[in-house]
């Protein structure tokens, strides 16, 4: 085949990062190369369309077809831990567009529109210096976490996302038996993500005679412990989760000088509330 003559002017990496994991909780080959220094492509014309795409938002298909356009050495994105995905966009985003992002943000205080220039370095600084805290001890339980996949992680977003709304519906429902049903069902369904989302981070647990892996009796340990378990590993998930969220900026208004923080969100398709 002949070589194309135009290969020298093909995109090249922009950036390189270190994913704030080293690469673990991901499956072994998924990630090639160095990951504390891996290469970031801006996107195509083609990525920008995708990102803009109903549907593939929806399911996050077009963020993981922009990572594996930009971060070739990255062979699966659904298997990247959620820890990561931020700050591979983030870099995507700089190796794109540069180093700022530009928003406009209401002031609460005067209700005057401003334009802010966001440092995106910043997100990466943020991700460099952040630990995930993979263990709960109770009692003589010793259990190790580790962060949901990027494919989980959406999976877990569709279901709250598809409650959410039906809870929405529900609430506008005339008084009476029926509105009280569906409720009762949607609580129900609820508690019932909120279980399944902490028998997807559970690893192991250590009892001091055996370490149980086997995740039929994990997940049925987990529907039978202890409330104060439950809660122990649910409370660290939740420091876990707001530790890796995308880090606030911090502004201020030109027209009045009060002070705000604004919150980004780097994947399109995030959708995802907390339950």
């Amino acid at each position: 085949m002949a070589t194309n003559p135009l290969q020298q002017y093909f995109r090249q990496p922009k950036v390189y990062i270190k994913l704030p994991s080293g690469g673990a909780y991901s499956k072994p080959g998924n990630i090639q190369g160095d990951v504390t220094h891996m290469p970031v492509y801006g996107m195509t014309g083609m990525d920008e369309i995708i990102m803009k795409t109903p549907d593939s938002l929806l399911t996050g298909q077009s963020t993981a077809q922009v990572i594996t356009s930009c971060c070739p050495n990255i062979k699966d994105p659904w298997d990247i831990p959620i820890i990561d995905i931020n700050a591979i966009l983030a870099a995507i985003k700089i190796a794109t567009f540069g180093n700022t992002l530009s928003v406009t943000s209401k002031c609460p205080g005067c209700q005057t529109d401003n334009d802010y220039d966001l440092d995106l370095n910043k997100i990466i600084e943020h991700y460099m210096s952040c630990q995930y805290n993979n263990s709960v001890s109770v009692g003589s339980l010793k259990i190790k976490l580790h962060p949901l996949d990027y494919k989980t992680t959406t999976e877990f977003g569709i279901r709250n996302f598809q409650l959410q709304q039906q809870m929405v519906q529900a609430d506008q429902m005339e008084q009476g038996d029926a509105r009280t049903e569906q409720m009762k069902r949607l609580f129900e369904e609820l508690g019932k993500l909120q279980t399944d989302i902490i028998k997807s981070i559970i690893e192991s647990i250590d009892t001091g005679a055996q370490v149980v892996t086997e995740s039929e009796f994990i997940n049925e340990w987990v529907d039978n412990c202890d409330k104060t378990v439950f809660d122990n590993i649910r409370e660290q998930n939740i420091k876990n989760n707001e530790i890796w969220s995308v880090p606030p900026f911090d502004v201020v208004c030109e027209n009045c000088g009060k002070q705000d923080s604004i919150k980004v969100e780097l994947d399109e398709s995030n959708f995802f509330v907390k339950a």
